[in-house]
């Protein structure tokens, strides 16, 4: 699966965790971005999706919120086709 996946985090966020083993039991590749690490994303995040909280999921365009593996397994499936 070539998809361009990028996973907005921050270091004490238990969900954040449980979607980067998600991804990683799924061997899905994914770009992690901490976002206490770089305030400056952080701020072009929540002025982008408007929302506060993390994480965050992008994959190529298309955003999924939190934790929701049906909902991440669906977007992917959308653009294979």
């Amino acid at each position: 699966m070539n998809k361009n996946i990028t996973l907005y985090t921050t270091t004490m966020c238990p969900v954040c965790r449980m979607v980067r083993e998600f991804l990683s039991n799924m061997n899905i590749e994914y770009k992690e971005i901490n976002v206490d690490l770089n305030p400056i994303v952080r701020i072009k995040l929540i002025r982008k999706t408007r929302r506060l909280s993390v994480p965050q999921i992008n994959i190529d365009g298309e955003w999924v919120f939190g934790f929701d593996p049906v909902r991440i397994l669906k977007v992917l499936n959308a653009k294979a086709n």
